[in-house]
């Protein structure tokens, strides 16, 4: 015997879902509600069908349970008899009669239609056989006439019938039970929704706390890094406030010792000219006497009242006396570099360098190391002329500005103090042995340059144009104070000379003036703009260390895009960057 079971709904219309308030269409309810009504119940079918096979084992009746999916009970029923080939189907019915049956039960009707015709079916309603409909006679067999016997037995027993009242009963009982089991079930659904909403939202507000709370931390270690930051950028500078102040100190102290000297110089030029006041008398009573002996020599001494500075003239002719001593007072005519031989002095292992207007030896000269600068003579003016400018220049006295001790007019030749440190560009391009320059010093030297051009372009009666300014015409001294050479040389060439490119060329590379100012290259005219170009680019290889080569563009380009650290020397040290800024806006003022 097999109990078939149509699970997909096995009770009632499939169109409509049985929930707790009321029928509702499967396409309306939610499908996890649907699929947990389903669930509950297969699991009443399972247990009423559980009742039906323990009264089959308690009759001895062997029996077992076959169920299927369908969309309608009478579908599955069909469906499972033709599969299982099954000769005979008992199964409930709603009305006592054959007419009702046939006309009212729906399921009935259809399976008494549509069931295989050597099957027998048996309709019973309240434990009672109230229709039959008969299998085909080719498909008769023992089987069935055995099932006939069969249920003229049950049928006759008494016992059975109450069983089957007790049965009923239980089913109404299991049927009560998973109605309010459902019903339970949906409303802990309901309840379990509601608690996962919650849920969801405890976790979202939970997560935005969270994330509140890291935003808050991050903005406290921002805040504290920012103070960290000005704090210690405050006691930078409150460090360099104190070095500011120092060096301003030590700067006063130089100044009124260059004060004191100033008046010691006064004082003693004073006195000197009145010394020079007593002789005039003297003299011109010997120009007197010259007259008589022309070829006589005469010595002339003169001493300070102090003792420091001892003057002695030997002169050829009286009548010369008083103009070879006011020029000695300034400068030096040192005419015997003609009279010894040219390869002692002007010899290639004491040359010390070569430029675009001449070469460059060392000497010693009135016990000291010079520096001596002997001119190409056919660019030069006349001796007169070049006498005459160089007079001017021995009169400039500067703190940095190379002392021109004297000249030779005849071998084309100036004599400066001997600088021992070399060039700006030397010691900018490591060439020499001293360490590298810190961003302090770089900072001074471009003060004194500029101390130094103004006093040139300041000078009386007529303005001082140094026109070859560059890193290798800036000497420095032992304590890297910078001195300019080579200024006022332009002044002892002819403008023809001057004019022409290849005069300038000197020994640039590639023929490349970085230091030259366009307008002069345009025009050829030398103006002190031509001297500030010159420092302008100075200024900016002094910050960057770098070949003027381009080097104004590259600047340039750097400030648009705000990356003037990427620019800066780092072997001068850390640059503050107030100072650096200013310093390449000077150097870029200059050069526009």
């Amino acid at each position: 015997m097999e109990f078939l079971n149509p699970t997909y709904p096995p009770l009632h219309d499939p169109a409509l879902e049985s929930l707790s308030v009321g029928n509702l269409p499967a396409s309306q309810a939610n499908v996890e509600v649907v699929s947990v009504h389903r669930r509950q119940e297969r699991e009443q079918t399972k247990k009423l069908l559980e009742i039906f096979l323990a009264i089959c084992h308690r009759a001895k009746v062997e029996a077992s349970i076959v169920t299927t999916d369908c969309d309608q009970v009478q579908k599955g029923i069909v469906e499972l008899l033709n599969r299982h080939d099954a000769r005979m189907l008992v199964m409930g019915a709603v009305p006592e009669n054959c007419m009702k049956v046939k006309k009212s039960s729906n399921k009935a009707n259809y399976v008494a239609k549509s069931a295989p015709i050597f099957c027998e079916i048996w309709f019973i309603n309240k434990g009672k056989h109230v229709w039959m409909r008969e299998a085909s006679e080719s498909s008769f067999s023992p089987r069935s006439s055995s099932s006939t016997s069969t249920e003229r037995r049950v049928s006759s027993d008494s016992d059975s019938k109450v069983e089957e009242e007790s049965l009923y009963c239980q089913l109404e009982r299991v049927r009560t039970e998973a109605e309010a089991s459902r019903n339970e079930a949906f409303e802990e659904l309901l309840k379990r929704k509601k608690l996962e909403f919650q849920t969801l939202e405890a976790i979202s507000k939970v997560k935005i706390f969270d994330s509140a709370y890291a935003n808050e931390v991050k903005l406290r270690k921002e805040a504290e890094n920012a103070l960290r930051n000005t704090i210690e950028e405050r006691e930078k500078l409150l460090e360099e406030k104190e070095e500011v102040t120092k060096e301003r100190q030590r700067a006063m102290r130089n100044v009124a010792l260059l004060d004191s000297r100033v008046q010691e110089s006064n004082r003693r030029r004073t006195m000197l000219l009145e010394n020079c006041n007593l002789f005039k008398r003297p003299l011109h009573l010997c120009g007197r006497k010259s007259r008589l002996s022309d070829g006589r020599k005469w010595k002339l001494h003169i001493g300070l009242s102090d003792g420091k500075i001892v003057g002695k003239l030997e002169l050829l002719t009286v009548m010369g006396c008083l103009g070879l001593l006011k020029s000695c007072l300034s400068w030096r005519n040192f005419q015997y570099l003609i009279c010894k031989p040219q390869r002692a002095i002007f010899s290639e292992s004491f040359k010390l360098g070569q430029g675009g207007y001449g070469y460059v030896y060392k000497g010693e000269m009135l016990g000291r190391t010079v520096a001596i600068k002997k001119l190409y003579p056919n660019n030069m003016q006349g001796q007169s002329e070049f006498q005459k400018e160089v007079q001017v220049l021995g009169k400039l006295q500067h703190p940095h500005l190379v002392t021109l001790l004297g000249a030779c007019p005849e071998a084309w030749s100036l004599v400066y103090e001997y600088l021992p440190n070399g060039s700006l560009h030397d010691c900018l391009f490591r060439r020499s042995n001293i360490s590298s320059l810190t961003w302090k010093v770089r900072a001074r030297i471009i003060a004194e340059i500029s101390s130094a051009l103004c006093f040139l372009h300041s000078s009386k009666p007529e303005k001082i144009i140094h026109g070859d300014l560059k890193p290798q015409n800036i000497l420095l001294d032992s304590e890297l104070s910078c001195k300019i050479c080579e200024f006022g040389i332009c002044r002892l060439v002819t403008d023809d000379t001057l004019s022409c490119p290849s005069f300038r060329r000197g020994t640039e590379p590639k023929g490349a003036f970085p230091y030259t100012d366009p307008e002069f290259r345009r025009e050829g005219v030398l103006t002190t703009k031509s001297d500030i170009y010159s420092f302008g680019v100075i200024i900016l290889q002094l910050i960057t260390g770098r070949p003027p080569f381009g080097l104004v563009g590259e600047v340039r380009r750097t400030m648009s895009c705000g990356k003037l650290a990427s620019i800066l020397d780092p072997s001068a040290g850390e640059w503050p960057t107030f100072v650096a800024k200013r310093l390449v806006d000077l150097g870029l003022h200059s050069v526009n």
